[in-house]
């Protein structure tokens, strides 16, 4: 009788069960200053870089292009009723559309949101000239209003 954990081609190995630290395999070479993580080397500086190509041509994630047009040439009437904070149920309706935000700053512009979480806004803003990557805590935003 074998103490190996059975799968359903014979003893099982790897994952999980016993194994060697990471880096300590024959083929993992170490060097000062690094050690070896499950997605690869880590210099142990503490900050967290993506991997390369993660984000596309304009800065935003791979795979999501900014819109290629600038939004509308006006600038909308600011809803009368504004709520404390913004809904992600509400605003997420806006996704891929030209959305016009006004922050409680004061500060106003275009965004083409492309991401909507429990607690922010991503997508890409419009400085005047061409649309940049951007993402805000919702808590920050008074109001919107989205366009086709």
């Amino acid at each position: 009788m074998s103490l190996m954990p059975q799968g359903p081609f014979g003893p099982q190995t790897g994952f999980p069960g016993p194994s060697m630290p990471p880096g300590t395999g024959p083929s993992s070479p170490q060097f000062p200053g690094t050690t070896q993580g499950p997605f690869g080397p880590s210099t142990g500086q503490g900050s967290f870089s993506p991997p390369p190509g993660s984000f596309g041509p304009q800065g935003g994630p791979q795979g999501v292009q900014a819109p290629t047009a600038p939004p509308p040439q006006f600038t909308p009437p600011k809803p009368l009723v504004s709520a404390y904070a913004i809904d992600p149920g509400a605003i997420s309706g806006c996704l891929f559309r030209n959305t016009f935000i006004w922050l409680t700053n004061g500060e106003r512009f275009w965004l083409y949101p492309v991401f909507v979480g429990r607690t922010s806004v991503a997508g890409f803003r419009w400085n005047g000239r061409f649309w940049t990557y951007f993402g805000i805590d919702t808590n920050r935003i008074e109001s919107f209003s989205c366009y086709w």
